[in-house]
């Protein structure tokens, strides 16, 4: 934040030549909307400063800001130009103190481009540029905010997944159906993936909620999957093998397209609309996880199949042990 200001950097022979001092000539200092206050003015209950404030025309002009007159304690008078450079040159519009250290703010915004490449660059940039003892930069703003909430979203995740993995164990008692679940899993997020290709490329932290969201839908459609081939073995005493894979896959194409169908249609609204305010967050979430539906749905109706018939083991002690 920078503005234009009218300074001047006093000579010291030139002020001592004529009796003043350095520092009283730099109380002449002009800005464009510099004001000194010199008293106070109450009317009833209201307090008003009273400020002595230069002519337009003197600051406004550099040229006469050169020729004002000082008085000197000889009794005469000489053009601040005599012993002073003034000069129009950028100076700070506020200075903020946070931990009782000065900060300044350099702020911009990023159009047609990818947030995090933008603000990685930027880094890069200014880590390079050398600052004197005592200061130092540091990055803030949304690129900052939205690394930490992916820094704990990435957390949050990763143990929701070994969560995931803890109680299929618990609940198949084996380790073949639940790893077979898990490692098929993550094949859902290749229709979010490339969803966001599509859109543009542009990872953001909606994108990231979105894709959790597809392992949560297709760990779910998983597990019910897997759940129901067992259960046909297991109580109504369905041979393990071909047959019983496509009676169970069968019987849950309906559950899992009206899963598939439920939320896209939801979603589908907020893609459509497209990236526009308001639908920073929501846009890309809709995106991915519509991408996600059409992947995890064909992973649970036409990969997780074959691949429990192939590595899948009849329910039993026998075959469990």
């Amino acid at each position: 934040m920078l503005r234009r200001d009218i300074h001047f950097c006093v000579f010291t022979r030139g002020a001592a030549i004529i009796g003043q001092k350095p520092d009283d000539l730099a109380d002449l200092e002009l800005a464009p909307d510099r004001v000194e206050i010199v008293g106070e003015v109450f009317e009833g209950q209201k307090k008003f400063d009273v400020v002595v404030w230069g002519a337009p025309a003197t600051r406004a002009d550099l040229a006469a800001v050169r020729a004002l007159p000082i008085d000197t304690p000889l009794g005469t008078q000489v053009r601040l130009g005599d012993v002073a450079e003034v000069a129009v040159v950028p100076a700070a519009n506020e200075v903020k103190r946070e931990n009782a250290s000065r900060r300044l703010d350099v702020t911009c915004n990023v159009a047609g481009r990818d947030l995090g490449a933008v603000a990685r660059e930027v880094e890069a940039a200014v880590r390079a540029v050398p600052f004197d003892r005592e200061y130092h930069p540091e990055f803030l703003g949304e690129y900052q905010a939205r690394q930490e909430s992916a820094r704990r979203l990435y957390a949050l995740a990763g143990l929701s997944l070994v969560g995931i993995v803890l109680l299929l164990f618990v609940d198949f008692g084996a380790w073949r159906p639940t790893l077979l679940v898990a490692l098929t899993i993550p094949f859902a997020l290749v229709g979010g993936v490339a969803a966001v290709r599509l859109t543009g490329g542009v990872l953001s932290l909606g994108s990231l909620v979105g894709f959790v969201t597809v392992l949560g839908i297709a760990a779910r459609n998983g597990i019910m999957l897997v759940s129901h081939f067992r259960h046909l073995e297991a109580e109504e005493g369905v041979p393990f093998g071909p047959g019983l894979v496509l009676r169970g896959a069968e019987e849950r194409l309906a559950p899992i397209l009206m899963t598939a169908l439920a939320t896209g249609l939801a979603l589908l609204p907020l893609a459509v609309t497209g990236n526009k305010p308001g639908q920073e967050i929501e846009y890309p979430l809709a995106v991915v996880i519509l991408g996600g539906l059409v992947t995890s749905t064909l992973l649970n109706l036409f990969l997780l199949p074959p691949l429990y018939a192939r590595f899948g083991r009849p329910v039993g002690p026998r075959a469990e042990a």
